[in-house]
């Protein structure tokens, strides 16, 4: 495995002279740019909210991958990269489709990405807030973090989750994968394990598509039988019986198979409804799974079904919108694994 502190420092060196060449061409972000400040806790709030005629959709995949291929839980597995392109200056990169319906117009996008920095090697933090990205067709540009990273070295990890504004990078782009790489995670063995991936959500407007409320919360907060539940208020709003609607989280180290962890949706006072699918049971609803009303969703490359350690799911909110709603509160948490929570994005129809 290529985890000596020699390549360790070969890795930085060339992550930041590919930075460096390449962060003029895209105008979201500059290499010279101070990067923002961490913090061991961010409290989710609003980033994007809108009511429009559109939807939100969103690309995602891992960094990480199994030594062997065939690890169940990366707790105690041999971490390695994944790395999709050519380029012998990234090490490690991965893809997958942005699914912007055709003749839409994208409103606001962002890409979300993290990791755990300690696993067989230690990685320094100071690259948390720096990664590349590819638009279909294109070529790697830098991109920096522009708000506050989320840090925590905590229960056995290093874990971090950063993120940056593409929305004028994605509306100009076409259709196809995108490439994230150098996401920087850590690779080797703990009894915690190792995980990275990237999360590209965006909001889009369409006037043949109904008329929906749309919002992402985002923040950097740890769940667990220490730290407790999360609750995160998303929308007041009331929404009648049978009424359409997603939401999609962000996580980290959500290890499959262990049991205990959920995701529920609060649509009255007294009532709550645990989300679940094919692929996300009720009671392992952070199981290592990139994932859309319980399929893959979307084209990725590499396309692996256990994404050991990294969750971005989409689920149905069909279910609990049932009986109506008169708002919508997400509940999280976990009675055996430590996770941490990055991101949910949510879309409801304003009218049934």
């Amino acid at each position: 495995m290529r985890n000596s502190a020699v390549l360790a420092v070969r890795r930085s060196v060339l992550c930041a002279l590919s930075c460096a060449a390449l962060s003029a061409a895209l105008p979201v972000a500059s290499a010279a740019a101070p990067q923002p400040r961490e913090a061991s806790r961010v409290p989710f709030t609003a980033r994007y909210q809108a009511v429009q005629h559109g939807g939100i959709v969103r690309a995602a995949n891992s960094s990480a991958k199994g030594v062997q291929g065939t690890e169940s839980v990366n707790d105690g597995a041999a971490i390695a990269y994944v790395d999709v392109d050519s380029d012998p200056n990234t090490y490690n990169s991965s893809r997958a489709e942005l699914a912007v319906p055709a003749g839409a117009r994208v409103s606001w996008a962002r890409l979300y990405w993290g990791g755990n920095l300690r696993v067989g090697e230690q990685k320094p933090p100071e690259d948390n807030g720096r990664v590349l990205i590819a638009e279909p067709g294109g070529r790697y540009k830098a991109l920096l973090a522009d708000t506050l990273i989320g840090h925590r070295t905590a229960d056995g990890a290093d874990a971090f989750q950063a993120s940056a504004d593409v929305t004028e990078l994605v509306r100009s782009s076409r259709s196809g994968q995108w490439t994230v790489a150098q996401i920087n995670v850590a690779m080797g063995r703990s009894p915690v394990g190792g995980w990275g991936g990237w999360t590209l959500v965006a909001a889009y407007e369409k006037a043949s598509e109904p008329l929906r409320r749309i919002g992402v919360w985002d923040g950097f907060e740890t769940v667990g039988p220490r730290s407790g539940d999360l609750r995160v208020p998303l929308d007041g709003n009331r929404y009648g019986k049978a009424t359409g609607g997603r939401l999609g989280m962000i996580a980290y180290d959500g290890d499959r198979g262990t049991s205990g962890d959920y995701l529920a949706v609060e649509t009255h006072r007294s009532k709550s409804v645990r989300l679940s699918d094919s692929a996300n049971s009720a009671n392992d609803v952070m199981n290592s799974s990139i994932t859309e009303f319980g399929t893959g969703g979307t084209v990725r490359s590499p396309d692996r079904t256990n994404t050991l350690g990294y969750d971005s799911d989409v689920f149905d909110l069909r279910g609990a919108l049932r009986d109506g709603a008169d708002r919508v509160h997400v509940r999280t948490g976990s009675r055996k694994d430590t996770v941490w929570l990055g991101a949910l994005f949510f879309q409801a129809d304003v009218r049934p």
